[in-house]
């Protein structure tokens, strides 16, 4: 029974992002569909989308929340939402949790790189206002 409702809250999961508008910003790997670029957030801000599995490790990678003077607000990890050992699209979903008087922002999105070698960094930056 643990695993069928495992499985519908997945498929319910999948069904939401799939159903989502042109999501922005995307690049190769990643697609956001919470916040979209320039959207008015608050604490707490659920952070969705869906990235290639070759962004994760162990199922998970950073993200950053900054404020206007690049001040780390918030930090938290994405959790893959499906099976992550593939190189086809798999649903995220984070929290974060901040305070803050700036105005304007940026969420950072990294891909998740074990190694440390610079060749493999990416990240994918999208500006944010604050209510």
């Amino acid at each position: 029974m643990k695993r069928f409702a495992t499985f519908v809250a997945m498929s319910l999961l999948l069904a939401a992002c799939s159903a989502l508008p042109q999501q922005t910003p995307a690049s190769a790997d990643i697609t956001v569909g919470f916040p979209k670029a320039n959207a008015v957030v608050q604490s707490p801000l659920t952070v969705t989308g869906t990235a290639r599995g070759t962004w994760y490790f162990e199922a998970s990678f950073p993200i950053k929340l900054l404020d206007d003077q690049g001040n780390e607000l918030a930090s938290a990890v994405a959790q893959a939402q499906g099976d992550w050992m593939t190189e086809d699209f798999v649903p995220f979903v984070t929290t974060l949790t901040f305070t803050t008087t700036a105005k304007m922002g940026t969420l950072v999105l990294q891909k998740d790189n074990p190694s440390g070698m610079p060749e493999n960094d990416k990240s994918v930056s999208i500006p944010v206002r604050f209510e």
